[in-house]
């Protein structure tokens, strides 16, 4: 075993906007589980010193330099705001190209192998949108930076892990965004995950209807029949396990029993509001498709409660936490 294997990961943590709560619940988390990883923040010092105890030692490196020092907050100091006043709770302009840039340090950094693995904090996709970024949110942003062109994002939160096809779309429009490809796509990608990250060897996936009752023989919708199934049928020729369509109502409360290791779902909601049902708190997002591990936590920004120092850290825990699993997991590989 090499001795790259025994040392702690490396673990890269973007504090996110500088309006919202991420900067808050990254020190939060850290102060739970510094000892887990190597950690590096990528951000803004100035906008993470109010969180920071009398006293924190702080190491500062550079991109061509990372030193981990145990005992210290180590941080890339990308310098934009400097001794700008923070604004918190509402939009800024410089905040929200400032949140951009840490994306994009950090993505380098991973594709440089310089980290293991990348925590995301939240960032405010209206924020985003008003200085240009044209990305629906993060994982597209993501794939973009790393040249990934199938990708996937998989909400895991206590005993269910969901896949979605179809991500950020209003409702009226995901049937005619639905298509045998992207289901196939997303379900290959589960596939792989579950068996790469999660370590199961031979992985359950169960595949949602889009209609009630699956659309109950054509009664509520084609869909089922034309795209999904067809789907699915493909999938077993090429995979183990796959079932489907299911109706979401029945196969949620299969998967929360431990019959599937993962649900793919044809829509944002469906497979959300079950999830932050019972894991509201403690939600994790993970980026399929990626070179790298990343994972986020399953909230946004909470502009009304930043810094008043109420934020409640349990979800981007365990993010790291999880970050710090599948690293473990895919450099074992």
């Amino acid at each position: 075993m090499s001795t790259r294997h025994l040392h702690k990961p490396r673990i890269a943590i973007t504090i996110g906007d500088p309006a919202g709560i991420g900067p808050e619940i990254t020190i939060k988390a850290l102060a739970k589980l510094g000892q887990l990883a190597d950690f590096l923040l990528v951000g803004d010092f100035a906008v993470v010193k109010p969180f920071l105890k009398s006293g924190c030692r702080v190491n500062f490196v550079k991109e061509d330099k990372i030193l981990f020092k145990n005992g210290f907050i180590n941080i890339w100091d990308v310098g934009i705001i400097n001794d700008r006043p923070i604004v918190r709770g509402k939009f800024d302009k410089l905040q929200a190209k400032a949140f951009l840039v840490y994306i994009e340090k950090a993505a380098r950094l991973a594709l440089l192998k310089k980290i293991d693995a990348l925590v995301t904090a939240p960032i405010n996709k209206e924020a985003a949108k008003r200085v240009g970024f044209t990305f629906p949110g993060h994982t597209e942003y993501l794939a973009h930076l790393t040249g990934t062109k199938v990708f996937g994002m998989m909400l895991i939160g206590c005993p269910l892990r969901v896949t979605l096809v179809t991500r950020h779309l209003a409702l009226k429009d995901v049937s005619k965004n639905l298509s045998k490809k992207d289901i196939i796509n997303t379900t290959v990608l589960t596939h792989n995950a579950l068996k790469r990250y999660f370590k199961i060897k031979s992985p359950n996936i169960g595949v949602a209807g889009l209609n009630p009752h699956a659309g109950d023989s054509g009664m509520f919708g084609n869909e089922e029949g034309s795209i999904i199934r067809p789907a699915v049928r493909y999938l077993n020729t090429k995979l183990k396990n796959i079932h489907g369509p299911i109706p979401a109502d029945a196969l949620f409360r299969s998967a929360y029993n431990g019959r599937y290791d993962a649900v793919i779902c044809m829509y944002h909601d469906q497979g959300l509001i079950p999830l932050k049902m019972i894991a509201r708190d403690k939600g994790v997002n993970l980026t399929l498709g990626l070179p790298f591990v990343r994972t986020s936590p399953d909230h946004g920004t909470a502009y009304d409660i930043a810094a008043k120092g109420t934020a409640d850290p349990s979800s981007m825990i365990e993010a790291i936490r999880l970050a710090c699993e599948l690293s473990k997991n895919t450099r074992a590989c």
